[in-house]
């Protein structure tokens, strides 16, 4: 931990007890209790319309390039509109409104209005309905919510998903080119309904235990699962989150995000933070990809935010920018107060570089903080306030929140009970009861390490999926989520992430995803190779070597030391749940679909690189 002074921001001041049992679990609470929060997320929406109606709640670009921006006021009389809509419709908990749209102010206001009056919506990836000829998941996740409604801003690109999933009476609601093959409602002319009293009677009846929304998971090891989002949920993470940063109460957040909602990362904690604290949120429609990163520049470029979210590829990509662009510098860090990071480990390179720009621009670095949750968790669960040397300190629990820890091997698996964590799977019963213990601790399946010895109350590490971790063919375990951590840490921003390969196998190898405008640099006149000749050159292959070397030469043992690597030619893929639209990669999905390269990997295929400046024990 340092001593570094830091961006003055108030932050939580927690009171953190534990308690080891007999059988060598260890429970840790806070002692500081959560406080009062509401019974549904959008009373508070409801607040900020009546105090500060003229307030801008979203903002996105409109198709001159400028912003178009819509007040808590006007918002909140068009989510009353819609809502008798969907009243109209008969849609309920049984036939709730599934999404088929990219982040927009359309989607969320048709979000909102079926939560207003106690439906719950879906937002599905739109990968789902696009980048699949069969559309098998799709048709698995309208089998196990039977939606009675379909939203599609733009609905050219789902003709055909919706036409091969949705039987032809499920009404369609888009803002444009809509299907011809079943009822079809233009979204702009639902503005125009005269809200009734049966609106604000469904509003009354909506509880903490209504469910407010169905979020999946990836489905990688089969359908997507839909997990059961609460209203009790959503508020208590909220109040959770604002103990977390106090600054937020008095602040209200400007954030820029691309973050998709059909995640809960930002479906559920940035869209509603920016609701429960009445702040605004500017839509960006950019990724943290090698094409998509100029969007997200040129935004915050104009849009200088409070709070900010982003995986550790777009900070890479940031950095890089904004070593070259002062004024993206100089916008991006000028009102900010903190900075999040999720979805994989950040690179020490990328943490420090970060720090420095961020004092270049404010004179003090800001705030850099991770944390652990998931889908079931709403998903606020721990969160490291405390500033630092390195990235990886996920933190102590939130106010409400217990952690178990169960022992397993060398390490600690994370068990966690609060009141954001799901009741369970929708109409799964089955799958609900295998997710938590005898106890009722919902089993996220992570296990972590203490950042001081038995002492809880400088957080942990994050020490690796459960399900992730192997044996090599010594009988010796191996940490994937720290390895891979490691690895993408020590390759310096030449790669964005890796699988590692190993099981039952004498060494240990990585299918590595190459960081290709880095990779790009080392090459002369590189603007007209593809990726594939880009992996080819021999001075690319020459400092992945290097970089691989320097990796074995400092690792312990066998179980950290990765000896060979095959660049990745194809992308990881979204529709065989290899990676979310998030970015995060799966390793067991990875491995199962790619198992041909992992076997190249081990026999000697040319493209292979390999550590073989001396043999290491």
């Amino acid at each position: 931990m340092t001593t570094r002074h830091m961006r003055a921001i108030k932050l939580w001041s927690p009171r953190l007890e534990w308690q080891e049992r007999p059988d060598g679990s260890i429970l840790i609470w806070r002692s500081d209790a959560l406080g009062p929060y509401p019974d549904k997320i959008t009373e508070r929406f409801v607040h900020w319309a009546e105090t500060a109606p003229e307030r801008t709640w979203m903002a996105e670009r409109d198709e001159h390039g400028g912003w178009r921006k819509l007040s808590y006021g006007e918002a909140m009389a068009r989510i009353l509109a819609i809502a008798q809509a969907f009243l109209d419709f008969g849609l309920s908990a049984e036939r709730p409104l599934i999404i088929l749209s990219d982040n927009s102010i359309g989607h969320a206001l048709v979000a909102l209005a079926a939560q207003h009056v106690g439906i719950p919506s879906a937002a599905i990836s739109p990968a789902y309905a696009t980048a699949s000829n069969d559309f098998d998941k799709l048709k698995d996740i309208a089998g196990q919510i039977t939606p009675g409604l379909v939203f599609a801003e733009d609905a050219a690109p789902f003709h055909a998903a919706i036409a091969a999933t949705f039987p032809p009476d499920v009404p369609v609601i888009c803002l444009r080119n809509p299907p011809s093959d079943r009822p079809v409602h233009l979204l702009s002319d639902l503005y125009r309904i005269e809200p009734g009293p049966a609106v604000d009677a469904a509003h009354a009846a909506v509880g903490p235990h209504t469910v407010a929304k169905f979020l999946f998971t990836s489905g990688t090891t089969g359908s997507p699962k839909a997990v059961i989002q609460t209203q009790r949920m959503l508020c208590s993470n909220q109040e959770m989150i604002a103990d977390c940063y106090a600054f937020l109460r008095e602040d209200p957040p400007i954030v820029v995000d691309w973050a998709p909602w059909n995640h809960t990362a930002s479906g559920n904690k940035v869209f509603n933070m920016v609701i429960y604290h009445g702040g605004t949120f500017y839509i960006d429609k950019g990724r943290p990809t090698p094409a998509g990163i100029s969007e997200t520049i040129a935004n915050l470029r104009e849009v200088s935010p409070t709070w900010y979210f982003n995986v550790p590829a777009g900070y890479e990509m940031l950095v890089h920018a904004m070593r070259d662009d002062a004024v993206l510098r100089d916008t991006f860090f000028r009102d900010l107060k903190m900075l999040m990071y999720a979805g994989a480990g950040m690179a020490q390179h990328t943490w420090d570089s970060l720090m420095e720009l961020s004092k270049h621009a404010g004179g003090e670095p800001v705030h850099i903080g991770t944390g652990l949750g998931s889908t079931e968790t709403a998903p606020f669960s721990l969160y490291c306030t405390e500033p630092q040397d390195k990235p990886g300190n996920i933190g102590i629990p939130a106010q409400g929140i217990t952690l178990k820890l169960v022992p397993l091997e060398d390490k600690f698996e994370l068990r966690l009970k609060g009141p954001n964590v799901t009741p369970g799977y929708w109409r799964s019963p089955k799958l609900t009861a295998a997710a938590f213990d005898d106890e009722g601790f919902y089993m996220i399946g992570d296990a972590v390490k203490f950042a001081v010895d038995r002492d809880p109350r400088h957080g942990f590490f994050f020490d690796g999926r459960t399900a992730e971790n192997f044996k090599l063919q010594t009988g010796t375990w191996v940490a994937v989520g720290k390895l891979r951590a490691q690895l993408v840490d020590q390759f310096g921003g030449l790669i964005r992430d890796a699988v590692i390969t190993g099981a039952d196998r004498e060494e240990l190898g990585a299918l590595v995803v190459p960081f290709f405008p880095a990779l790009r640099k080392l090459v002369a006149d590189s603007e007209d190779m593809s990726d594939a000749e880009i992996l080819q050159r021999p001075e690319v292959r020459a400092a992945l070597a290097e970089k691989l070397g320097a990796h074995a030469r400092s690792a312990s043992g066998s179980a950290t030391r990765v000896m060979r690597i095959l660049p990745l030619k194809e992308a990881p893929r979204f529709e065989r749940g290899e990676v979310t639209d998030k970015g995060s990669i799966n390793q067991r999905a990875m491995l199962s679909h790619r198992a041909d390269l992992v076997a190249a990997l081990y026999d000697g295929a040319e493209d292979v690189i390999r550590f073989e400046e001396e043999r290491v024990r």
